[in-house]
C-alpha cells in the first residue's frame, strides 16, 4: 500500500501519544523537523528512531538546515554558520568553501537521523528580493547560482543526506513574503523563461523538489505555481523537472482557502506531495485527508529519490572545519 500524499511536522520534542496513534493511521510519507523540536544530539537521534517506529519502516525525515537564519540545528551542539551570500562574499574560495560548508551540514544532519535537507536554493538575486530570501541565496548570474546548487547537492549526497532543490520554477523576484502574502511577478514570460527558470532546468536531475508559493501573471495570473495546473505543466514539460515534488509548506499565508481545499489543488494542479510544517493536529487531518494516497507516478518517483539514499563517503570532519574557517578567515 502507498503512504498518504504528505510530510508532517510534529509539535514538540517527543512524540506525544496522540501524535503517534494519529501518525501510525495516517501514515505519511515523511516527516518535517523545526527548532521546536530540537534540544540535543541524542534527543534528536531518539526522535527520529520513534517517528520512523511508528511508521514501521525508513521513512524519510526532513528539516530546513541552510544556515543563516534557516537553521534549526544550532549552537552549542552543532555549528553555526553564516548567510550564504553573506558566505559567498567573504570566502577566498567561494565554490570550494561552498561544498564544505554543505558537507558539514550533512555530517551533522546524518549523525541525529536526518536525512533530507531542504536546500539547495537556486532562487536568483535580483533588485527586488525580498529580504526573508535574499541573504538565502548565492547570488545573481545564472552560472554562479546554478553552480553553487550544484555543488551543495553533491555536498549532502556525499553526507549521506538527499537534496530539495527550491523553490521551483523561481523565487528571487518576489519583493513581498510569501509566508504572509502572494507574490506575484508580472515579467513577461519570456524573460522568466530565460532568467528565473533557467537554473532549474540546469538542475532538473535532482530527484526531489519544492514549488514556490508565487504567480507568474504571464503564464497563469490567477494561481501560484503550488496550485496551478499550467505552471505544474511548466515546471514538468519546459523546466524538465522529473523528479519528486513537494509544496512548500502549504500553511503560509501566501495560499487561500482552507488547508484541505489548499492540498487537494496542489495535488490536483500535479504536486507529488502536500508539505505541512506546523504540527496543528487538526490541520494535519485535512491535508491527510485532502492529499490522499500518493500515484502511481508519485510512488515510482519517491522510489527514484530514496534510491539514493547512501552511507556517507568517508571524509575526516575536523580538517573540513579547520579548512572553512580557513577560507572564511
Amino acid at each position: 500500500m502507498s503512504a498518504n500524499a504528505t510530510i508532517l511536522g510534529l509539535s514538540g520534542t517527543r512524540l506525544t501519544e496522540n501524535e503517534r496513534a494519529f501518525f501510525a493511521d495516517a501514515d505519511p510519507w515523511g516527516f518535517i523537523l523545526f527548532a521546536r523540536n530540537v534540544e540535543t544530539p541524542d534527543q534528536l537521534r531518539a526522535l527520529t528512531a520513534d517517528l520512523r517506529d511508528t511508521l514501521g519502516r525508513d521513512a524519510p525525515i526532513l528539516i530546513d538546515q541552510e544556515g543563516g537564519r534557516v537553521q534549526r540545528l544550532r549552537a552549542p551542539h552543532w555549528r553555526e554558520y553564516l548567510p550564504a551570500l553573506t558566505q559567498m562574499e567573504r570566502a577566498s574560495d567561494p565554490i570550494r568553501a561552498h561544498w564544505v560548508r554543505n558537507r558539514l551540514i550533512a555530517h551533522e544532519l546524518h549523525d541525529v537521523g536526518i536525512d533530507v535537507n531542504c536546500a539547495p536554493l537556486a532562487d536568483l538575486v535580483e533588485a527586488q528580493t525580498h529580504p526573508v530570501l535574499r541573504n538565502r541565496l548565492s547570488g545573481e548570474t545564472v552560472p554562479l547560482v546554478t553552480e553553487c546548487a550544484r555543488v551543495c547537492a553533491a555536498a549532502f549526497l556525499d553526507g549521506g543526506v538527499l537534496p530539495v532543490l527550491k523553490h521551483i520554477p523561481g523565487y528571487g523576484r518576489a519583493a513581498v513574503d510569501s509566508h504572509k502574502s502572494l507574490p506575484t511577478v508580472t515579467a513577461p514570460r519570456a524573460d522568466v523563461l530565460a532568467r528565473d527558470f533557467t537554473p532549474f532546468v540546469a538542475l532538473n536531475d535532482i530527484a526531489m523538489g519544492m514549488t514556490a508559493h508565487i504567480v507568474f501573471a504571464d503564464i497563469d495570473a490567477d494561481l501560484p505555481a503550488t496550485t496551478s495546473p499550467v505552471m505544474m505543466q511548466v515546471i514538468r514539460d519546459q523546466i524538465g523537472f522529473g523528479g519528486l515534488i513537494m509544496t512548500d509548506d502549504i500553511s503560509m499565508e501566501a495560499l487561500s482557502g482552507t488547508t484541505a481545499e489548499r492540498s487537494a489543488a496542489a495535488i490536483a494542479a500535479g504536486c507529488d506531495i502536500v508539505l505541512h510544517c506546523n504540527g496543528d493536529r487538526a490541520e494535519m487531518e485535512q491535508a491527510v485527508t485532502a492529499a490522499g494516497t500518493m500515484t502511481i507516478m508519485a510512488q515510482a518517483r519517491a522510489a527514484t529519490a530514496l534510491g539514493q539514499r547512501r552511507p556517507p563517503v568517508s571524509v575526516d570532519i575536523a580538517a573540513l572545519a579547520a579548512e572553512l574557517e580557513t577560507l572564511l578567515s
